[in-house]
């Protein structure tokens, strides 16, 4: 998945963006609200961690252009403030959820896996797929409860691909959800991830990965 985390504080945006990374997920960072705002536009993100004490534009700002555009994207808001019209203000303006600083980042882990499985339409952070099961938490994958190992990269890919099960999904849709801006590979570069992947989950009975001549690629729902 790919997500984009908006933070001015040096710090702080580099213990996230690795919090990030670990789950599996490729992060775009804009350190200021002009940049969130440019990010919104051009680019489809599946989660937003939005700080609200952005320089050039502020957070609220930022998430009321995103509302405004339409895009349902969710909205993980950072806020100093801890009052509670403060909080229902958030909520009204389209904010999915909130965190007041300091946090704890077990807690911002948790809550971005909530809003990820609440956005594609999950109870829960175990994904089983026939014999697959893929833990979201540990970010491990098992085949009839045997671990099987996995690169990073492979690993989102199949994340992506359960997501959409029974929906065909570009290479440009692929690259999009898959890498950020810095390292964004060409299309030829999927093919030969998604090659891995099916390498990896040969011993998987349920994994019918179809390659779409012209389309993409299509994992079949299980029957």
């Amino acid at each position: 998945m790919r997500v984009l985390f908006a933070e001015d504080d040096v710090i702080l945006s580099k213990s996230v963006l690795a919090k990030i990374t670990k789950m599996g997920h490729a992060v775009d960072l804009a350190m200021t609200g002009v940049e969130a705002d440019h990010f919104l536009k051009v680019q489809e993100y599946d989660l937003v961690i939005l700080d609200l004490n952005l320089p050039g534009i502020d957070g609220q700002t930022v998430l009321k252009n995103l509302r405004n555009q339409g895009k349902i994207t969710p909205v993980l808001v950072l806020t100093a403030k801890d009052q509670m019209e403060d909080k229902i203000s958030l909520l009204n303006l389209g904010a999915d959820d909130y965190m007041t600083k300091p946090f704890d980042f077990s807690e911002l882990e948790a809550r971005c896996l909530a809003l990820l499985r609440r956005s594609q339409g999950m109870a829960k952070n175990v994904i089983e797929h026939g014999d697959l099961i893929v833990d979201r938490q540990a970010c491990s994958v098992f085949i009839n409860n045997t671990p099987i190992a996995v690169t990073n990269t492979e690993y989102r890919l199949l994340n992506i691909f359960l997501s959409h099960a029974g929906q065909a999904l570009s290479k440009e849709y692929l690259i999009e959800h898959l890498y950020n801006f810095d390292d964004a590979p060409n299309s030829s570069a999927i093919e030969i991830y998604v090659a891995r992947l099916r390498k990896s989950l040969a011993d998987c009975k349920n994994f019918n990965l179809r390659t779409l001549r012209g389309l993409g690629y299509l994992l079949d729902r299980v029957k």
